[in-house]
């Protein structure tokens, strides 16, 4: 964590080339391992990249999902203020499952006759609204800590009102909302194993697989598992040096 701290570019950096080294060669050892593991060593490498896929689309719109109705919920307009409020109140109300499944069989229904979306997509609609819901109250409470003062100065310079969000407001909210916004990308590694239920065969589904077919649960999910703690530290490890870099949350 020291060394994270006195060079958060270059534990930016690392993290990025091991991570992608880790996805693209994690069938190398995987593949001297007895069996069940060494057989099944390409399915478990697949798994983790289409995780890593859904975790990096999810958590991209979900940050932007969070920044809209982190600001929607501020607005003066009830409309708009109301429509962000159900929306967090839907979300994280209801069980993330519930919302995968219920995307995955509503969606056909209302797209256009002869548009099919795939499994894969219908996965990271639900997980990025989820996510969104949670950023929200991460970006509104990131608005809400910036002074009041800096408002009051842009204006002193003539900045007008969206001036003042886009270069005043939004950079300094999004500093201190940063580390929340780090837990919640940790937390989508795992919840994009929930997409197991839809048939997208992401790692925890490759794993079950295995599993199935060789009847050995402990050594199959104890692989699973590694993979899954890699990832977390690989996410955890990149955004603390994000974290770093920016100074998030240290006041100036």
């Amino acid at each position: 964590m020291n060394w994270t701290k006195k060079y958060p570019g270059w534990t930016m950096f690392c993290a990025m080339v091991g991570l992608l080294f880790f996805l693209w060669g994690l069938a190398i050892p995987l593949s001297a391992a007895p069996a069940p593991i060494g057989p099944a060593a390409e399915q478990f490498a697949e798994g983790a990249r289409v995780t890593v896929w859904l975790t990096l689309i999810s958590g991209t719109v979900g940050i932007l999902l969070g920044i809209l109705a982190g600001i929607g919920k501020l607005s003066k307009f009830f409309p708009l203020r109301w429509l962000c409020n159900a929306y967090v109140w839907l979300i994280r109300g209801t069980p993330l499952l519930l919302q995968i499944m219920f995307v995955w069989l509503a969606m056909p229904s209302v797209l256009p006759e002869g548009f099919e979306i795939s499994d894969f997509a219908c996965a990271a609609i639900a997980l990025s609204l989820n996510i969104g819901a949670y950023n929200t109250e991460c970006v509104r409470a990131g608005i809400l800590a910036v002074p009041h003062g800096q408002i009051e100065a842009a204006k002193a310079l003539g900045l007008k009102p969206f001036q003042t969000f886009m270069d005043v407001v939004l950079p300094q909210s999004l500093r201190v909302a940063l580390p929340a916004l780090a837990n919640n990308l940790a937390s989508l590694v795992k919840d994009s194993s929930l997409a197991y239920a839809i048939s997208v065969v992401e790692l925890t589904m490759a794993g079950y697989r295995v599993q199935a077919e060789s009847y050995q649960p402990i050594p199959v999910f104890m692989t699973t598992a590694a993979i899954y703690l890699i990832l977390t530290t690989a996410f955890t490890t990149l955004t603390a040096a994000l974290e770093t870099r920016l100074e998030a949350g240290q006041k100036r």
